[in-house]
């Protein structure tokens, strides 16, 4: 019902008239894979591109791999040549903040640094059109934090895509404390125009997807401190439903950038924020092993160049490996986790409904597609079965597993699910 139902409901989501055939021209800030992809979606419906890096020759390695992406699409017969030739001709690459001017809605995707977020967004603001949309790409960061830094905070707003943009069809629409209506509408009509489905979200640290997604890898690397080994990990991940294991997806998402992420949240909020264990085999792995993920054929997994991915054996020499492994508890945990936090983001309002936190664990992060997603999981096990099995894991594995109190006040009025 999600994939039908649900995916229905995200993509028909009411759009003033007035913005049907907004934005008339785009402005991307970093042409890197993220900006190029955004930059690929955003030319191929039709629409004039700006993309922006610190110099030429940066944006132009950017436009070449949109060029790269078309090129895939037109071998395959899924392109005819003449696209291919006119979506390129809509993009133009610059390393000059003045090229932002006259833009109705730029995308901001550069990395995720709070002070280099701030000057591009001052930057570009000086030459874009006055009433145009300011929109982040940062996966993690509170956009309330970031529109400190804009003229125009009531249009500046959140717009999270996945990597790789051609591939994944999702697009999250993050609300700061003062995003008008108007920045979610022209958001809405962008993203529809662009074939992406949107889930809209309130703000908060990680929002919804990077928040949720983050638990899966951060439960793998739990275990793995605990002396699971790590065949065992990425196992019982893929036997849960899971598209990999939580390890193989670090080293997807890069283990550098998870590495970024946990010093950002460190220096914003204090230690404590994140898990010890954690932080120090991430640390491990980027600072003294230099082992980034998949991009530097190195990472939790060695990357050959058969094409033969196999796990490294620096985590049997670091983490053991060598304790015995209930294989079901272990998918229990890794499922429950990813729940937990769901429930936690709709009793925080970070999820206004379940249906756009089904949707997204789906297309955001490969959520299993039979269990109809997070928060549809849990009212298929039941919300009593599912809160006991909470209290369980909590016994022996710790309080991140208690359950959430929504969840136990649901349970307490005779509900059986989450409001849609």
């Amino acid at each position: 019902t999600t994939l039908f139902f649900g995916i229905g409901f995200c993509n028909k989501r009411k759009i003033s008239p007035e913005y049907k055939n907004l934005p008339k021209k785009v402005g991307i800030l970093g042409a890197g894979m993220m900006g190029a992809g955004v930059a690929h979606a955003t030319a191929m419906a039709g629409i004039e591109c700006m993309l922006k890096d610190r110099d030429l020759e940066s944006a132009e390695k950017g436009k070449l791999v949109v060029e790269k992406i078309l090129e895939k699409a037109v071998k395959q017969k899924k392109l005819d040549p003449s696209k291919k030739e006119k979506v390129l001709a809509l993009i133009t690459p610059s390393g000059d903040p003045n090229i932002m001017a006259g833009c109705d809605l730029v995308i901001e995707a550069v990395i995720e640094n709070r002070e280099l977020k701030a000057l591009v967004t001052k930057e570009s603001e000086a030459v874009m059109d006055s009433t145009g949309i300011f929109a982040s790409n940062t996966s993690t960061l509170p956009i309330t934090g970031l529109a400190t830094a804009s003229m125009r905070p009531d249009n500046f707003i959140g717009l999270h895509f996945f990597s790789p943009v051609d591939k994944m069809p999702l697009v999250e629409i993050i609300k700061g404390e003062k995003s008008s209506e108007h920045a979610l509408n022209y958001c809405l009509a962008y993203v529809k125009k662009i074939k992406k489905t949107p889930i809209v979200v309130n703000d908060g640290r990680g929002f919804y997807t990077s928040r949720v997604f983050t638990t899966y890898i951060n439960e793998g690397i739990r275990a793995l401190h605990e002396g699971v080994p790590a065949e065992h990990i990425e196992k019982a991940g893929v036997l849960s439903g899971m598209p990999v294991g939580p390890l193989k997806i670090a080293d997807e998402v890069g283990l550098d950038l998870i590495h970024h992420i946990y010093n950002q949240t460190i220096k914003d909020l204090g230690e404590a924020s994140v898990d010890k264990n954690c932080f120090e085999a991430i640390k491990l792995f980027v600072e003294e092993l230099k082992r980034v993920g998949r991009k530097s054929s190195s990472g939790f997994y060695d990357y050959q160049s058969d094409g033969k991915n196999i796990l490294s054996p620096l985590l049997v020499e670091h983490f053991g490996g060598k304790n015995p492994v209930d294989e079901d508890l272990l998918k229990q945990r890794l499922m429950a986790i990813q729940c937990i936090e769901s429930i936690k983001c709709l009793e925080e309002g970070i999820l206004e409904n379940a249906t756009d936190g089904d949707v997204g664990s789906i297309l955001g992060w490969g959520f299993p597609a039979c269990k109809g997603g997070t928060l549809r999981y849990v009212e298929s096990e039941g919300l009593v079965v599912f809160k006991n099995r909470c209290a369980n894991l909590a016994t022996q594995f710790g309080d991140r597993f208690s359950p959430p109190t929504l969840l136990t006040k649901l349970i307490d009025e005779g509900k059986t699910g989450f409001i849609r």
